[in-house]
């Protein structure tokens, strides 16, 4: 079976029984193809450069959004709700980097409180950061501490946080990237 258990069937020709084909993972899926297009243009337009360095011009929307999830560097987004409301923004795609660095599968960093990324003593000064990003479309150089699903503290450097913009021009959440960073020191999680 597919990731997540999800299979489609198709008729196969003449009557034969059907075929089983899995449902693409959900980075691939529709929603986040077009997310992924949002996550890329929008970095192109805030810093003048492409995310994915070497990218062809023509490549699909589906190569685009398998190289995003692929990148080495840590790729988040979250929607536009209010940093400083409650729950405050909820992420919406995270790549394989940033999975693997927050030790969470998809179905539980998607749709997770971004406030809940960073540990309880940090999150002022990232909503800072983050409403300074919303008021200049963007922000390069962001350092700040975070925290994995088992309590381990880590430290990023060097991130840029950018609006992400929808087909009308319209600011509909945030993304950023980073690939500078290393545990802290500190009492092992339990």
């Amino acid at each position: 079976m597919a990731r997540g258990g999800v299979m489609r069937s198709l008729m196969a020709e003449g009557g034969a029984a059907p075929l089983t084909v899995p449902e693409p993972p959900p980075w691939l899926q529709t929603p986040r193809l077009a997310l992924a297009e949002r996550i890329l243009e929008s970095h192109r337009q805030a810093y003048g450069t492409p995310l994915l360095a070497g990218m062809a011009a023509d490549a699909s929307p589906l190569q685009r959004a398998q190289a995003l999830f692929a990148a080495p560097a840590v790729v988040l987004a979250h929607d536009g709700q209010d940093p400083g409301g409650d729950p405050g923004p909820r992420l919406t795609y995270a790549n394989r980097a940033a999975l693997r660095l927050w030790r969470r599968t998809w179905g539980e960093m998607v749709g997770l409180p971004s406030r809940l990324t960073a540990p309880a003593a940090e999150r002022a000064e990232r909503r800072r950061a983050l409403l300074q990003a919303r008021a200049g479309e963007a922000i390069a150089g962001y350092s700040g501490i975070r925290i994995d699903s088992q309590g381990r503290r880590f430290r990023i450097r060097a991130a840029r946080v950018w609006t992400l913009h929808d087909e009308t021009t319209r600011a509909c959440g945030q993304a950023a990237c980073f690939s500078d960073w290393w545990w802290l020191p500190g009492p092992a999680p339990h």
